[in-house]
């Protein structure tokens, strides 16, 4: 399987982990208590496998940029947190830095 697939499904795991811990309440609640657990376990599984071929550099700048974008995008639009133009812009730039990353990384690779 692509590693950056495995990658992927961990960023999404981490990003419904983080919403299940918002609606857990301070572990209070169980069902999404349990949700969060089983996600965060999730995204470490997949982020394990997406490293055997990726660097871990590169493997955990892209989880944790990406994740950071999805859950505040999920923020807004499941919890509703604001994001203003800075927070916007911040976004935007991590996009940018994760990619610039990426591509760089498979530029230097080549050579």
């Amino acid at each position: 399987m692509n590693q950056y697939l495995y990658l992927g499904l961990a960023v999404l795991a981490d990003t419904a982990g983080a919403s299940a811990l918002k609606a857990a309440d301070g572990f209070r609640i169980p069902v999404p208590s349990a949700l969060a657990i089983l996600a965060y376990c999730g995204a470490f599984a997949f982020l394990a496998l997406a490293v055997r071929t990726i660097p871990i550099g590169i493997a955990n700048a892209l989880w944790s940029g990406l994740s950071i974008v999805l859950v505040a995008i999920v923020g807004y639009l499941v919890h509703g947190q604001t994001l203003n133009k800075v927070a916007l812009l911040g976004m935007l730039l991590i996009f940018a830095g994760t990619l610039i990353l990426n591509v760089g990384s498979n530029a230097i690779r080549n050579l």
